[in-house]
């Protein structure tokens, strides 16, 4: 556990406990929340949003209007946004750290903010695939870039509410861009655009003065943030290092590091499990409005039905995050609420009765709850395991680029052939969870092992220099993983 750990060695004497600060823990910690975490879940909202909204447009009239009602022309525009968000992550989380968080996430907010103005303009098919192009392009660095500023400002212990916080951005987003398509819906005919043109339009300007905003209040790293006294920035230094060793936050990123990262088995076993969760996360989030139309709603009805899965999901989310944190446990609190989501994937699959709509919508509760209360878990559990600025970076980059290769999956999930009983999604869905889950224990297993290898060795730390103990991070033999 993370108060079993060593603490660092500086100088070949023990570094000062942060209690000899004249800092209060508590109220610097509220500081940090506020300077950090608005800006990052308001960011993400509206990624989120941005993302997922097509679904909205859908159900208002886009496929027709477009001519893409037959086939997979919808689909393909779904998997389109993929293959550059998950090949720009890494690159872009190397960028982040040259160019400062402030800059380099607020560029990209407002071009995917620009990108979704023009989706709300396209004629054609042609047109939706290359905004869906260059809004995954721009997206991409944000929601690892997000991780990654995040875990650089919490110890493993303080993380998951946090981390979970921010990531519940998405079911929000889930809720807000329902409860909104319903509105911009009854626009339809304004200036001669259909309302599903003005969901676009009208969301992608809010995230581009959002994205602006952002700019000036978004804070950097620790070193860099001026609100912190010097006090305050030397006690979270200390208190920091103590938790997951010494970080040199100048340090220099060539190749060769980004490559040493990728020898440690561990960090394929994180993009796995993460993996079987974005296809699940995927499939409900890019499909939840065509599932429930399926129960004889209208379009706008649907709308406003997507939002209390949403809402709960949140909630769950929330409670996971506390308890996990309550007890500084990781493990256990990935696997519970993924036996939830197989629990609500069950019944979906069991039961097509017309007059049952109400335990399939009740079932849609269970799959969100538990999806979108895992996969915080999973992230932050991996991400702060990381030690070090390279191996973290590249580390979470890694995890969620290869992992949103779901998405691709998630997207030819529930195809209209399928119709109304989308047997193949749910089972598609249930099979993905199964594998995270079976990668979840493994990666606990593996951590688990090289904890007990590494208290056998009982290597001396201060035979380890301060520059080598940075550059290798979590591989340190002085580090302990958190379970």
């Amino acid at each position: 556990m993370v108060e079993d750990e060593k603490q660092p060695i500086e100088n070949g004497e023990a570094s000062p406990p942060p209690s000899t600060y004249a800092v209060n823990e508590r109220k610097l910690m509220a500081k940090i929340d506020w300077h950090v975490l608005p800006c990052l879940c308001a960011m993400y909202l509206f990624a989120f949003l941005d993302r997922v909204n097509i679904s909205n447009a859908a159900t208002l009239g886009m496929e027709s209007d477009l001519h893409i009602e037959k086939g997979t022309k919808y689909n393909t525009a779904l998997t389109i946004f993929f293959v550059p968000y998950i090949i720009f992550e890494i690159p872009s989380n190397i960028l982040m750290k040259k160019l400062k968080p402030h800059l380099w996430l607020a560029l990209c907010m407002f071009g995917f903010g620009v990108v979704m103005i023009c989706q709300g303009l396209v004629q054609n098919w042609g047109g939706l695939m290359a905004t869906r192009w260059f809004l995954g392009m721009f997206e991409t660095g944000l929601f690892p870039g997000c991780f990654y500023l995040l875990g650089m400002w919490y110890k493993r212990s303080e993380a998951q509410k946090r981390f979970s916080f921010f990531f519940s951005s998405t079911t929000l987003a889930g809720a807000f861009g329902g409860l909104l398509a319903s509105g911009l819906g009854k626009m339809n005919g304004i200036r001669g655009l259909a309302g599903w043109r003005w969901v676009f339009i009208i969301e992608g300007i809010i995230t581009c003065l959002v994205a602006i905003t952002c700019y000036f209040l978004l804070t950097d790293f620790p070193e860099d943030a001026t609100w912190l006294s010097h006090e305050e920035r030397t006690f979270l230094r200390e208190k920091l290092a103590k938790d997951v060793g010494k970080a040199n936050f100048d340090a220099k990123m060539t190749f060769r590091d980004v490559l040493d990262v990728f020898k440690d088995y561990k960090i394929f076993i994180g993009g796995l499990m993460y993996f079987g969760q974005v296809v699940t996360a995927y499939g409900y989030a890019y499909f939840a409005t065509t599932i429930i139309k399926t129960f004889g709603y209208s379009s706008i009805q649907t709308q406003l039905y997507t939002i209390p899965p949403w809402a709960a999901a949140f909630g769950c989310s929330m409670v996971i995050a506390y308890l996990s944190d309550r007890f500084q446990h990781r493990f256990l609190f990935t696997l519970i609420p993924m036996l939830i989501a197989m629990a609500g994937f069950g019944i979906l699959l069991n039961i097509h009765d017309t007059a049952q709509h109400h335990i399939q919508y009740g079932a849609l509760f269970l799959v969100t709850s538990g999806c979108y209360s895992a996969m915080p878990v999973l992230v932050c559990w991996f991400a702060m395991n990381l030690g070090g600025h390279r191996r973290r970076s590249v580390g979470t980059a890694w995890q969620i680029g290869f992992g949103n290769i779901g998405g691709i999956i998630s997207t030819y999930s529930f195809l209209s052939k399928d119709a109304p009983f989308y047997r193949n999604g749910y089972i598609i869905g249930m099979s993905f969870l199964c594998f995270s889950a079976a990668m979840s224990i493994s990666y606990f297993l593996a951590i688990w092992h090289q904890n007990r290898k590494r208290d056998r060795a009982a290597i001396d730390p201060a035979n380890i220099s301060e520059e080598e103990e940075e550059r290798l991070g979590d591989m340190s033999p002085s580090y302990r993983y958190a379970y």
